[in-house]
């Protein structure tokens, strides 16, 4: 099977309870994932104007 790449976490804050922030390598969009224990959520991370953060796919 091939591994999937899409998927890429590039900060992480805590272990039990904390957040990370992972960005799709297909459309640049950034996702805040926030976790504490076996509970979570994730979200797009949005700038100061409502709109999805995107990493330049140049970066990849």
């Amino acid at each position: 099977m091939k591994k999937n790449n899409r998927f890429q976490k590039v900060y992480k804050q805590g272990t039990v309870e904390g957040m990370e922030i992972w960005i799709d390598r297909e459309t640049g969009v950034n996702y805040l994932v926030n976790f504490a224990g076996y509970r979570g959520g994730i979200t797009p991370l949005l700038d100061a104007e409502g709109k999805p953060v995107v990493t330049p796919m140049e970066k990849w």
